[in-house]
């Protein structure tokens, strides 16, 4: 199974706190609006900043934006800040030494192909439809004593 981790997670609710607005947010408001603790907040942000998603300002006046608008930061980029290059395995793009077959794999290349796929699905998605609720999704669903509510279909 490929999963992110639990940062890049918390980068993307960062990322959309972020967006809500045009002033830049302290990692302490940013923190208080999330749920997620300042020191977590504070590294998620700085692997950000050096991912070039977001900006930093020092200051009174300072805290953290948005590079661009949410609709030009795509989920490919947010997974590179925050976990490095989009591969599958260590012999994608060329990248040696990480497998004791290399030079005898049979499918040496080909996951090449499989890893642009996957890629170019990212890149393909932004920050902006990641903070879009999907027509007829129930963020909440059914909790013990919540009643089901028809919809038309």
């Amino acid at each position: 199974m490929i999963r992110l981790n639990r940062l890049t997670d918390y980068a993307i609710v960062l990322l959309g706190q972020l967006a809500q607005g045009d002033e830049s947010r302290t990692a302490g408001q940013l923190a208080q609006d999330t749920g997620v603790p300042l020191p977590t907040v504070s590294k998620v942000l700085k692997m950000l900043a050096n991912g070039k998603v977001i900006t930093s300002q020092r200051g009174v006046l300072g805290g953290y934006a948005l590079t661009r608008d949410a609709d030009q930061i795509t989920v490919a980029e947010i997974i590179a800040a925050m976990e490095g290059p989009i591969a599958l395995t260590a012999c994608v793009d060329g990248a040696s030494g990480g497998c004791e077959v290399e030079t005898l794999c049979p499918m040496r290349g080909n996951w090449d192909k499989v890893n642009r796929a996957i890629r170019d699905a990212l890149t393909a998605v932004t920050l902006q439809e990641m903070l879009t609720v999907p027509a007829g999704f129930d963020p909440f669903p059914l909790t013990p004593g919540r009643r089901a509510v028809a919809t038309a279909q």
